[in-house]
């Protein structure tokens, strides 16, 4: 039998009097300590996350090597946890660590895996919210469902603005869930764009999962390919790359229009938004550590 190289990350809540840890230079007894884990795994191919208690996960990873990789970084970052390598059997256990999963509501907005769909309109009866907006999203390995903390701060941001009969981008799309509200939330045309084949694949398949939106989903690396500016841009990404990518976000916005970014947190906020000088910074907002603004391209720069 397969077996998938996994770590064991415990004590994910530790006693108050644990020392500082110098991944945010803050205490590490604060309650977001689970989203900071999750920020330093973003870049060391995990498959998923078995969250077994809130004080423990099994964290999967797609090799041997980014295993390792990846608790080099922990055991740095975190040095009162406890962190400990194991191989765990191929039973089936991604769908056993997302079965708890249950829908999520940002306003208007419903975030439901296709098991809780059916619960949810068994208990309202024949005659389900007519004005709420419910998004499927089949939960995939290492793909967002909408229950992170920066996917919820770009729901609510939609929300803010009228987006109807306006162009939309969705950059990093993911799952697709973000570019899929687009477009239930009445925009046109709206594109979801990824360099990951894989994720532009679980996009696909979820946009199948909701008939009547209309996205068009592209692997598209931006460092090669230039992509038309639209209304609304979309950029839930990392601090880092949110930085580094300053310049190509910037000319995926049409003048007078609106770009969304999220995926850092607040530490980050300065070094994030030097990189676009001269936008207006229109909304913010923030949970825990993680933030998003709105920021709005000038008719004219």
């Amino acid at each position: 039998m397969r077996t998938w190289p996994a770590l064991v990350v415990g004590r994910l809540k530790p006693d108050p009097t644990d020392a500082p840890h110098p991944y945010v230079g803050a205490d590490f007894s604060r309650p977001d300590t689970t989203d900071l884990v999750q920020a330093a795994l973003v870049d060391h191919d995990v498959e998923a996350i078995d969250e077994s208690t809130p004080d423990t996960w099994r964290v999967f990873f797609a090799t041997d090597a980014a295993r390792d990789a990846a608790a080099a970084v922990l055991h740095r970052a975190f040095p009162a946890m406890h962190i400990e390598p194991l191989d765990v059997p191929d039973d089936d256990w991604a769908a056993k660590s997302q079965a708890s999963l249950r829908a999520i509501t940002v306003g208007a907005l419903t975030i439901a895996p296709p098991w809780d769909v059916r619960e949810m309109h068994k208990a309202q009866g024949a005659r389900p919210n007519a004005q709420a907006i419910e998004i499927v999203i089949q939960p995939s390995m290492g793909f967002g469902t909408g229950h992170h903390a920066t996917t919820r701060l770009c729901l609510a941001a939609l929300q803010r603005l009228d987006l109807r009969g306006r162009s939309a981008i969705d950059v990093g799309t993911g799952s697709g869930v973000l570019a899929i509200a687009c477009s239930l939330l009445g925009a046109a045309p709206v594109v979801g764009i990824d360099d990951d084949p894989d994720a532009i694949q679980a996009a696909r398949e979820n946009l199948s999962l909701n008939p009547t939106a209309r996205v068009t989903f592209d692997v598209i690396d931006l460092r090669a390919t230039k992509v038309a500016a639209s209304d609304f841009a979309l950029a839930n990404l990392t601090g880092g790359l949110l930085a580094s990518a300053a310049i190509t976000l910037q000319e995926l916005v049409a003048p007078g229009g609106r770009l969304i970014l999220s995926g850092f947190m607040e530490h980050e906020e300065e070094d994030v938004l030097r990189g676009f000088d001269g936008y207006e910074l229109d909304d913010r907002s923030q949970e825990d550590e993680w933030l998003s603004v709105t920021l709005r391209r000038p008719a004219v720069l």
